[in-house]
């Protein structure tokens, strides 16, 4: 009873997942088709383990139309959100990432802060390596000022 085939308009008519897996006949006017189609039966099962069939359709029907697509995939993910996770669902996800964010927002800012310390570094060997390098000029034009050789004289 798996393949079950209606003639549509002309057309063979799949059944959606959620038929094939209720056993039930899949006709045009069927309210889960057009969100769980035949191949993707594990998304339905999910759904209708955490949910119930009956309750999707509920859930479903309480939606406008145009917003429905949405509604589905928000119940497909919080579906299988909630089964990695039966107490916390969404919510475990939600709480988990935003300790991650702030974990990296610690991360962040004591990168910020070496980086910050690093750049005053820099500065201050910048600086030390300039006044050297101005000291080695003051004494080679010193030299070169004073020494014969250099046409200066002594």
């Amino acid at each position: 009873m798996d393949t079950q085939v209606v003639p549509m308009h002309g057309r063979v008519h799949q059944p959606c997942a959620a038929c094939r897996m209720l056993r039930r006949r899949c006709d045009s006017n069927c309210s889960l088709a057009p969100y769980f189609p035949g191949e993707e039966i594990e998304k339905f099962a999910g759904v209708h383990k955490v949910f119930g069939a009956s309750n999707v359709i509920k859930m479903i029907q309480m939606v406008e139309e145009t917003r429905r697509e949405d509604a589905v995939k928000a119940l497909v993910y919080e579906a299988r959100a909630r089964l990695r996770d039966p107490v916390y669902g969404c919510t475990g996800a939600i709480f988990h990432l935003q300790k991650m964010i702030e974990e990296l927002r610690s991360q962040l800012e004591s990168i910020r802060s070496q980086v910050l310390e690093l750049q005053q570094h820099r500065d201050q060997l910048l600086g030390i390596l300039m006044n050297n390098v101005h000291c080695l000029e003051d004494d080679l034009f010193s030299t070169m000022h004073h020494d014969p050789m250099f046409g200066g004289d002594l």
